[in-house]
């Protein structure tokens, strides 16, 4: 029976301080080049779009898919040789190990580590 208490008291308390995810910020391709110098934004839709998916965190399996569609955004605009720099960079750089500000799910406390989103986290990031 004290089990059963305490396993709810610590399920109640949990659902209470849900976590909420912190509200969408871009630093555009961090510490890379926006673009080349005569176009300086070229491929700053692809890393606003990376970091929307960065920011909400979720899989692995997503990371990766995230990743590589920032590589055929940036190469699709003309750069693949960027987009392959830059897909190195984000898979040594956007570990969700480090408490840096554009880690995989940066959008939640640090440490989120990887794991699926919920459906009550789904619903904080579509009301976004």
């Amino acid at each position: 029976m004290r089990f059963i208490l305490t396993f709810s008291l610590l399920l109640f308390s949990a659902t209470i301080n849900a976590e909420e995810i912190k509200p969408f910020t871009s630093d555009g391709c961090s510490s890379f080049p926006d673009g080349t110098f005569t176009q300086q934004k070229l491929w700053l839709s692809c890393c606003t779009a990376h970091d929307y998916t960065y920011w909400q965190g979720g899989t692995y399996d997503e990371r990766v898919t995230a990743d590589k569609e920032l590589q055929q955004c940036v190469a699709k605009v003309g750069q693949p040789e960027i987009a392959a720099l830059m897909l190195a960079g984000v898979r040594v750089g956007g570990t969700p190990l480090l408490p840096t500000t554009f880690r995989w799910g940066y959008g939640w406390s640090y440490p989120r580590w990887y794991q699926a989103l919920t459906v009550e986290e789904k619903k904080q990031i579509k009301s976004q």
